[in-house]
């Protein structure tokens, strides 16, 4: 570790080290949900029941892959996160916009789950993208 990093380190303001852990460790568990969740749609497919009338109507074992592909790219983002990498920073950010879009989508078929994961994503974003607060 160079001088100027360790600088940088001091200056960091504790919540600033903080909010990326955090963001960090709930991209690693929204990853491990949305897996979990995909895989459950893979094996039983009668598991997930849509609402009538629902106008994006993806069979469930789409949408069981599209959850399980999206949860192993969280995993991945958030344990990058950890390493504070700038390619996991920008891959959590985008990645967790993709899976509020997803979840909007998968409100008829899990509604309160759903919410709850958007409202995580949401969490996740506001981590990431607040002021980080350096000291002078």
């Amino acid at each position: 570790m160079t001088q100027e990093d360790t600088n940088q380190q001091q200056r960091q303001s504790p919540w600033a080290t903080s909010a990326v852990t955090f963001a960090a460790t709930m991209m690693v568990l929204l990853g491990v949900f949305q897996a979990i969740e995909g895989l459950a749609a893979i094996i039983d497919d009668q598991y997930f029941v849509v609402a009538r009338g629902y106008a994006f109507n993806l069979d469930t074992s789409t949408w069981g892959w599209i959850h399980l592909i999206l949860g192993l790219a969280m995993l991945a983002a958030g344990i990058g996160l950890f390493y504070r990498t700038v390619w996991a920073g920008v891959a959590t950010l985008f990645l967790a916009v993709l899976s509020a879009v997803n979840n909007f989508f998968f409100i008829p078929y899990q509604p309160v789950w759903s919410l709850l994961v958007i409202g995580l994503n949401v969490w996740v974003i506001w981590a990431l993208t607040r002021p980080r607060m350096i000291r002078t």
